[in-house]
């Protein structure tokens, strides 16, 4: 890994709500678009420059999903223990990010510059969290300064990186991008 900003994108989650037997994964279905859900996902990042670590567990129907060359893999033997942990073991396996662009593998409807703005804003002062807002409400992706490495590395359960939010000052990245908002969570999420 390089020294530039890394992109985690999380994809470990159970997905019970969109399908609580189990036997199919929300990220593995088909978009509009005709690409999947987490294709889409890890392409709007690529389109804003960024190096992609997606951290999932091992499953053939992920890998499938994202037939792209330029995506790094980084296993996550225990999804069980939260988006936290997710997050940290993304982190360890990029220890020489510059920052850490944390995106969810359900929201592909994120347009390529408001990621680009969200890590611009991070880089450009001395912000340490950045995150879109758009009506007073925070969204998806959120950068971390690499200042914050030992406190994401520490991170786990489901709540995330809220717990630093709790801790820094998050500079918000005023959007009209509702994309920052949407995620497939059931069947019915899935535009038609």
């Amino acid at each position: 890994m390089s020294a530039a900003p890394v992109a985690l994108l999380l994809a470990s989650g159970k997905g019970s709500r969109f399908d609580p037997s189990g036997s199919k994964n929300k990220l593995c279905e088909r978009l509009a678009n005709g690409s999947t859900v987490l294709a889409t996902s890890a392409a709007n990042l690529l389109a804003a420059g960024l190096e992609v670590v997606v951290v999932a567990p091992e499953d053939e129907r992920l890998r499938a999903a994202v037939a792209e060359s330029r995506i790094t893999w980084c296993a996550n033997p225990d999804p069980a223990l939260g988006m936290g942990h997710s997050i940290a073991i993304g982190v360890r396996a990029t220890r020489n990010a510059r920052a850490w662009l944390v995106a969810l593998g359900d929201m592909p409807f994120i347009a390529p510059a408001t990621i680009g703005a969200v890590l611009q804003a991070l880089e450009d002062g001395t912000a340490l969290i950045a995150a879109p807002e758009i009506g007073g409400v925070r969204g998806h992706p959120v950068a971390f300064s690499r200042a914050l490495y030992d406190e994401l590395l520490a991170l786990s359960g489901d709540a995330g990186g809220k717990a630093l939010f709790a801790r820094h000052a998050v500079t918000a990245v005023r959007t009209d991008d509702y994309g920052i908002l949407r995620d497939i969570d059931r069947p019915d999420d899935l535009p038609v």
